[in-house]
């Protein structure tokens, strides 16, 4: 295969939330951004989301000659992708319009360049199915909001070269992105599963009447949560284990811990369950929109990321912060 182009151009392909959210996440970073949907009022959507997010986007910081005036629009895929160097695709979560989509990019843009899909859960070997060029086709599935949150999960297909997860993987970190590297393709990938089995408890827990909506809430993100936003699960058990570390942590609280797996509940998902939780959640709503409640997170968001990005610039062997290389 060609060897993959440097990245100057970037076609962001399906513009609803996260397409819009990645958008943002690009033209910050300093590239040209080029966009296509076919919904009839996307451009106008998509040019809204982007002067709202900016703020949030520029308060992690912007790469030089970052501007949202370097964002272009058309709703003709094969333009968009033409002289792309990296396409982005967002579109809705249906394998056959995906394999279809991946074909038709594939068929119109340069063959050094890398087609990366944002699928939450359809696996790269499906995608890719139909394409020419499979082997520069890659699953970059962000968290969302992508223009803030810096996971993306990056796994290929079984048609995909080693050599593109590498290069994608090296792309990401170079634009301020944490990108993780998954060996195995699975539904779902890894941290939407992560996320569904603690709500899945969680749902149970609020089945049983053990806590109601908000006390669920608040168990997690002034809990686990916090701590989670600054190590994972593994490391903090390192800390738990005290001075033996892991390997006390192991012999003497994981047999408890496994033990108790088989106390976790799966909740009946009734309707009137659904309902429990959507009451629970307007009345924690307090009457903000959710346009309001977004704001708050991204705002708090973006203030936990410049404090871990303070300890991180101080910790011994520490790099710079690549997020300032334009066009990276």
């Amino acid at each position: 295969m060609n060897a993959h182009r440097p990245v100057h151009r970037v076609a962001i392909v399906g513009t609803g939330t996260i397409g819009a959210s990645w958008a943002t996440h690009y033209l910050a970073r300093g590239f040209d951004v080029t966009a296509t949907d076919p919904a009839p009022t996307a451009e106008t959507a998509l040019r809204s989301y982007v002067e709202a997010a900016w703020d949030a986007a520029a308060s992690i910081g912007l790469a030089p000659g970052a501007s949202p005036d370097r964002l272009s629009f058309t709703a003709d895929l094969r333009q968009a992708v033409a002289d792309a160097d990296f396409v982005q695709e967002n579109a809705p979560e249906r394998p056959e319009l995906k394999v279809k989509l991946f074909a038709d990019i594939d068929e119109a843009t340069p063959p050094d360049a890398i087609l990366a899909s944002s699928s939450s859960g359809i696996t790269m070997s499906v995608i890719q199915a139909e394409c020419r060029r499979p082997e520069r086709t890659v699953i970059g599935h962000p968290f969302n909001p992508p223009h803030i949150i810096p996971l993306v999960e990056v796994v290929g297909g079984t048609r995909t070269d080693p050599d593109t997860v590498r290069d994608v993987m090296a792309f990401y970190a170079a634009i301020g992105k944490k990108p993780v590297h998954l060996k195995k393709e699975l539904p779902g990938h890894v941290a939407n599963r992560i996320q569904v089995a603690l709500y899945r408890e969680v749902v149970y827990l609020v089945q049983e009447g053990v806590l109601d909506v908000a006390d669920s809430d608040d168990a997690v993100s002034w809990g686990p949560g916090l701590r989670w936003g600054v190590m994972g699960p593994h490391l903090l058990w390192h800390l738990g284990g005290g001075e033996g570390g892991i390997q006390h942590f192991m012999e003497t609280l994981m047999p408890r811990m496994v033990a108790s797996w088989q106390d976790l509940g799966t909740p009946e998902f009734t309707p009137e369950l659904q309902q429990t939780i959507v009451a629970g959640v307007l009345d924690e709503a307090s009457g903000h929109s959710v346009d309001e409640l977004a704001d708050r997170r991204d705002a708090m968001l973006s203030a936990l990321l410049a404090v871990r990005a303070r300890h991180d610039s101080s910790a011994p062997g520490s790099t710079a912060d690549p997020v300032t290389e334009e066009g990276a």
